[in-house]
């Protein structure tokens, strides 16, 4: 009975690209028109294909994670790019709509993060191991979307663009104080501080984020100029020339939108600027993925465009500039997921295989998400008085910031 559902599933959702699919019973059954690269999943039992069937966005990572789906060659990114280029395009069956309104609707009280939840939904993701990010992210711990200038750059020279193209948006000037919001490991601070001659605060709720940026300061001897401070960024009351926020905002939540650029608002001096970078979809507003939901990032939603802007608005900043960024993510991801992979056997050493199968699944669903599936990068340049930012971006590819990130780039 379950072949027969998921056999009538997979040829709904599967007509573009090749997908084979052998089930429990041995046999072997293919889908699509038979373009592109092939890919060729095993389903272990019919406990599989139930799941599958009832749950797929939860079920195909689980599945993976427990090796009830296997895939020829662990061509993972394979079979993903197949499944995403046909739901893209909204080839998805009955139950799959139906739960995916669901939970568009619920979605406000998945997302409501109070000062306490929003901390514990942050050490579930950023108080892991140090060693763990220390063996896929670049030299600098920059956990967000690089920039690529070339598609040749590595991910050191593309994380250094990111920085410097920032640093160039917030017209940095020495002495100028600066609020990071959400400061990771501190990469971007101690740049900004270092680089741009910047007082700068960052906040976290990560313990393990707040403890390696601390002794970053430390080590560089920029303790004068950046503070690293463990606290909610709504704690936070002086006023700033600059605000920066960068792979935070995925995880305030739709029902705080207001509330945080509510803030933004009031740590901005009058002539302030803030840029707020973000994961954002091209599509209307929608849902997390229930699996990223439940093993990657909780409390966790990535934004349409107009969400964004409806709460921008209300709270009454200009909205200077607004840059959109494509595939850099998806190339950001393929490095991180090349590095981890060649790191496999030391993550195991930290946790176990069935960690490392759930984080390769997360990288490479990221990745092909942007790839296939209406993602992208939006940065958004916002200001108190619209006077405070020049008039084009000509500032940003002549001067002393286009030096800055060309020198970034050697």
């Amino acid at each position: 009975m379950w072949e027969s559902f998921f056999d009538r599933m997979a040829r709904t959702i599967v007509q573009r690209g090749a997908l084979t699919v052998t089930y429990p019973n041995g046999t072997s059954q293919s889908y699509g028109d038979g373009t592109g690269t092939p890919a060729h999943i095993r389903l272990r039992d019919e406990t599989t294909m139930r799941r599958l069937i009832l749950n797929p966005e939860l079920a195909v990572g689980e599945c993976y994670m427990d090796g009830g789906l296997t895939i020829d060659d662990d061509d993972l990114r394979g079979f993903l790019a197949v499944v995403l280029r046909n739901t893209s395009r909204g080839r998805n069956t009955g139950i799959q709509i139906w739960l995916g309104r669901l939970r568009t609707l619920i979605r406000t009280a998945r997302q409501w993060n109070p000062m306490g939840t929003a901390q514990r939904n942050v050490a579930h993701h950023y108080d892991l191991s140090g060693a763990l990010y220390d063996l896929f992210l670049d030299t600098d711990k920059q956990y967000s979307c690089a920039y690529f200038r070339d598609p040749g750059d590595t991910l050191e020279a593309a994380q250094a663009q990111k920085k410097a193209h920032i640093a160039g948006k917030l017209l940095i000037e020495p002495g100028m104080r600066v609020l990071d919001i959400g400061c990771g490991w501190g990469g971007l601070g101690l740049t900004l501080a270092r680089d741009h001659g910047a007082q700068v605060l960052g906040v976290t709720l990560s313990e393990e984020q707040h403890k390696i940026a601390t002794a970053r300061a430390e080590a560089e001897g920029l303790s004068d100029r950046v503070e690293f401070r463990l606290a909610d960024y709504r704690t936070v009351t002086d006023r700033f020339d600059r605000v920066v926020s960068v792979g935070m905002f995925e995880h305030v939540g739709v029902p705080h939108y207001r509330e945080y650029f509510n803030n933004v608002r009031a740590r901005l001096t009058d002539d302030g600027i803030a840029l707020i970078h973000t994961i954002g979809r091209t599509s209307p507003p929608g849902h997390t993925s229930p699996w990223i939901a439940k093993y990657i990032f909780p409390g966790g939603y990535i934004p349409s465009l107009s969400e964004v802007m409806k709460a921008v608005e209300r709270e009454g900043l200009y909205t200077c500039d607004i840059e959109v960024w494509r595939l850099h993510y998806a190339e950001t991801l393929r490095n991180w997921e090349e590095r981890f992979s060649a790191n496999r056997d030391r993550v195991a050493e930290l946790y176990d295989d069935r960690f490392c199968r759930m984080w390769r699944f997360y990288l490479i669903a990221s990745e092909m998400t942007f790839r296939h599936n209406n993602q992208c990068v939006f940065q958004f340049q916002l200001a108190r008085r619209q006077e405070a930012v020049p008039l084009t971006r000509d500032y940003l590819y002549r001067g002393p910031e286009a030096e800055r990130m060309h020198h970034a780039a050697e």
